[in-house]
This record gives C-alpha cells, sequence and structure tokens, in this order.
C-alpha cells in the first residue's frame, strides 16, 4: 500500500485547512485510516482514524469537535478537515493504514504498517 498525502501549509490560528491523502496498491485488506502528527521533540501522536468498512471515526482530546475525517472508498482516499486551527496543531501530518487496527485500538501508531511521507500544517498566532 502506497499513502500520498497532500494539502499542508501556513494558516492563521482560526483558519480551516483540509488533508487528503490517496491510496494506491493492494488496498483490499486496509481495515482503518487514520491521521497522526508529529512535533518535533514529542512522539508521533495520534490525531484521528477511520474504518473503511462503516466509517467509524475515532478523535484525539485535543481535535475533537474541530477536526472530521472522512473517506472515499470509491476514491480510496481519507481526508482530514481541519477547522479552528490553533498554533499547536502545527506539525507534520502523516495518513496511515493499517490491516490490523481496530475499533479502540486505532490509535495505537504500532499497528500501522503503511504510511505516507507527511505533510507540514503551520499555524501562527
Amino acid at each position: 500500500v502506497q499513502l500520498q498525502a497532500s494539502g499542508g501549509g501556513l494558516v492563521q490560528a482560526g483558519d480551516s485547512l483540509r488533508l487528503s491523502c490517496a491510496a494506491s496498491g493492494s488496498t483490499a485488506n486496509v481495515a482503518y485510516m487514520a491521521w497522526f502528527r508529529w512535533i518535533p521533540g514529542k512522539d508521533r501522536e495520534f490525531v484521528a482514524s477511520i474504518s473503511r468498512s462503516v466509517g467509524v471515526t475515532y478523535y484525539s482530546e485535543s481535535v475533537k469537535g474541530r477536526f472530521a475525517i472522512s473517506r472515499d472508498n470509491a476514491r480510496n482516499t481519507v481526508s482530514l478537515q481541519m477547522n479552528s486551527l490553533k498554533p499547536e496543531d502545527t506539525a507534520v501530518y502523516y495518513c496511515a493504514a493499517s490491516a490490523l487496527a481496530f475499533g479502540s485500538t486505532s490509535h495505537r501508531k504500532e499497528l500501522y504498517a503503511y504510511w505516507g511521507q507527511g505533510t507540514q500544517v503551520t499555524v501562527s498566532s
């Protein structure tokens, strides 16, 4: 599975941004797709996940109510709509795909075997 993320950029606090991730290759076994983010000096952290089959979503507490993850199985894409952005959302955002994750485990990055290249999101105050 190959993942290509896009949509990052520089925005001001309060603005919105939409990230997209296109999956290609052997995607039939992918159960969950997710977004993680990495801030220098910190561990990569979970942002949101979505099941490919029924679209169940999970969010970290820090983005709940502001971000929305969605998927388009026909196009093999997953998107992350980010609203009311804050400076602390500044990070490199990665999309990831997993054949092993389910429900309550979908926040665990070690379950994701496939990762995109990352896209930088910078939110200025």
